[in-house]
């Protein structure tokens, strides 16, 4: 549960009075969201310093990181100048760790390899950088597809005490050439033209507000870049291309710069 208390601009700037200005849906948890309804007569919003955008309603997002810190600091600038300040206490997650009594394989990029993944990399930063206006954020989310959990977000390695990358999104097996759809409405930011050298087949779509999605591996896209996309739209089909040992659909999410975990904005899946 967060902790709410404004700080005034007035004679005594140190004291604090209990406020209840702000509102939040969804929970404060690392790899999670939570959409927020700012104080009346917000002019600027910031989340841990850096600015938070908010519609006209009030309505904004933001989110915490996998290894987040144990708090994090919102704070609101009002029409008349004072100051609400919100201190959330983020709560912990038992992720799955699996320690191996093995050395990291080491690895050797080809030249090849690296001429070819720079261009990748600035394309995914770019679409991660595409602000399309979409209210997709503000929907409940549904699955992508529906299948088993073949990797969940979060997960890791531990080779002989050297941690290995986590798990940065969800994978859901299914059949190759099964139809996967957009867990909310959005704008195609990346339909990548041919496979990358990791993703597959790598497409990219924006919920607004800073929130995408990203789905890789896949057999098929469906939809172009620019095009906007509905929620249970069909957008692509699950495939192996890429850095995959199976047909899967991986999933993942990016608000700004956090990782965050797909399952808490869906929900188990039925």
């Amino acid at each position: 549960m967060a902790i709410v208390y404004a700080e005034t601009n007035d004679a005594e700037p140190s004291t604090f009075r209990e406020t209840v200005k702000f509102g939040f849906s969804l929970e404060a948890i690392q790899g999670g969201v939570m959409i927020g309804d700012a104080p009346a007569g917000t002019r600027s919003l910031s989340f841990d310093g850096e600015i938070v955008p908010f519609d006209e309603d009030g309505k904004f997002i933001i989110a915490f990181n996998r290894d987040a810190g144990q708090a994090a600091n919102l704070v609101a600038t009002l029409d008349n100048g004072e100051t609400l300040r919100q201190f959330i206490n983020i709560a912990p997650r038992n992720w799955k760790i699996e320690h191996v009594s093995i050395n990291r394989r080491a690895t050797t990029q080809s030249a090849a390899f690296l001429a070819r993944r720079g261009p990748e990399l600035e394309q995914i930063n770019a679409a991660r950088a595409v602000h399309s206006g979409s209210k997709g954020w503000r929907q409940s989310f549904v699955w992508p597809a529906k299948g088993r959990i073949s990797g969940q977000f979060g997960s890791q390695r531990i080779y002989n005490g050297d941690p290995g990358s986590y798990h940065s999104g969800i994978d859901i097996a299914a059949p190759a050439g099964t139809y996967f759809v957009a867990p909310a409405d959005g704008v195609v930011t990346l339909a990548a033209a041919s496979p990358f050298t990791l993703e597959g087949n790598l497409l990219m779509i924006d919920h607004g507000m800073g929130l995408n999605s990203a789905f890789l591996h896949g057999s098929e896209i469906l939809v172009k870049p620019g095009q906007g996309v509905k929620r249970g739209e069909a957008i692509g089909r699950i495939g192996s291309t890429g850095s995959a040992t199976g047909p899967h659909l991986h999933w993942s999410m990016k608000w700004k710069q956090a990782r965050i975990d797909p399952i808490l904005l869906t929900g188990p899946m039925d």
